[in-house]
């Protein structure tokens, strides 16, 4: 991780209580922490909601990988579509 220091600069809270970091970081979610009155720590962050969660699982990803890399080399077709509908049929 690259480390990149930079010196201090004024920002006006405005009226609606906001300011703005810069349009480099526009769209990004952030973790805001009040370490005390008035001192605050902003980091940027990837938010995973809880129904997610279980992509992260290194092996539930590399499945996902590898379902995905075969998928690729296995474009999709209607050619067997009547079949597959009637083997569905036959399981009701």
């Amino acid at each position: 991780m690259t480390r990149q220091i930079s010196h201090p600069s004024i920002k006006v809270i405005g009226p609606n209580g906001q300011i703005s970091l810069g349009k480099q970081y526009a769209g990004r979610q952030v973790l805001v922490e009040e370490q005390e009155q008035g001192v605050w720590l902003i980091r940027t962050a990837t938010v995973i909601p809880d129904n997610e969660h279980w992509l992260q699982h290194p092996k539930v990803a590399a499945d996902l990988q590898q379902a995905l890399a075969w998928a690729t080399t296995h474009p999709a077709s209607d050619a067997t579509l009547d079949s597959v509908m009637e083997k569905l049929h036959e399981g009701e």
